[in-house]
């Protein structure tokens, strides 16, 4: 069995951030309501599989025109899964992060720019110290043109000569995304202190500054 960082720290963060303003239990299962009240016709999803959700949520959660960034599972063969089904790795889901935004205000681009600078796309099964089947790295087309714009993005990045290695980065039609307990839901904003204390044993930064080299962004 796997030890990571991250349950341990589980066990130390109280219930008590169940209660953050901002999200509630849906009826049944692990749903969450929606919080942001806002015209959907005119927003875009975008969702993609990074390691840690809790990074990967945290990476836009400020990001200008995005209106939501929210964890979960995707890509599996269990039907609402619960955080403890995925990290057995048997359900086939990988933790990712729907992201809601507004494209007249931020654009698919970016966001692909801000995602590949939060990993290490040439890491195989996981990212820095989360290793497994459910941290694999997962970009999830919603449409053809996403799908387009994600794979000249690796194009680009396949011929930069940055990488000594090849990208492990996986690009797939966007299938259903199940949101994740509340508990995981803007972790890093709730429990601030355990978040980092996990980011930093985790050594995620270290190793992103050391794969991107000069090209590394701190989004």
């Amino acid at each position: 069995m796997r030890i990571r960082i991250r349950h341990m720290l589980l066990a130390l963060a109280t219930l008590g951030t169940l209660a953050g303003a901002g999200f509630a239990l849906a009826g049944t299962g692990t749903g969450v309501v929606m919080i942001h009240t806002v015209d959907d016709a005119r927003l875009a999803v975008a969702t993609f599989a990074g390691g840690c959700f809790w990074t990967m949520e945290h990476a836009f959660d400020d990001v200008p025109g995005v209106v939501s960034a929210t964890s979960g599972y995707s890509g599996g063969h269990v039907a609402d899964p619960s955080y403890d089904q995925v990290s057995t790795g048997d359900t086939g889901h990988v933790e990712s992060v729907q992201v809601r935004f507004d494209p007249a205000k931020v654009s698919y681009a970016h966001l692909l720019d801000i995602y590949f600078h939060r990993i290490d796309p040439t890491q195989v099964g996981g990212q820095a110290c989360d290793h497994g089947d459910e941290y694999r790295s997962v970009v999830f087309a919603q449409d053809p043109v996403q799908l387009r714009q994600a794979q000249a993005y690796m194009d680009v990045l396949k011929k930069s000569g940055l990488f000594h290695a090849p990208l492990a980065v996986q690009l797939r039609a966007a299938d259903t995304f199940y949101p994740a307990e509340a508990f995981h839901q803007q972790f890093a904003k709730k429990n601030p202190a355990y978040y980092e204390r996990y980011r930093v044993g985790c050594g995620r930064d270290r190793r992103l500054q050391a794969v991107w080299g000069k090209a590394f962004k701190a989004y």
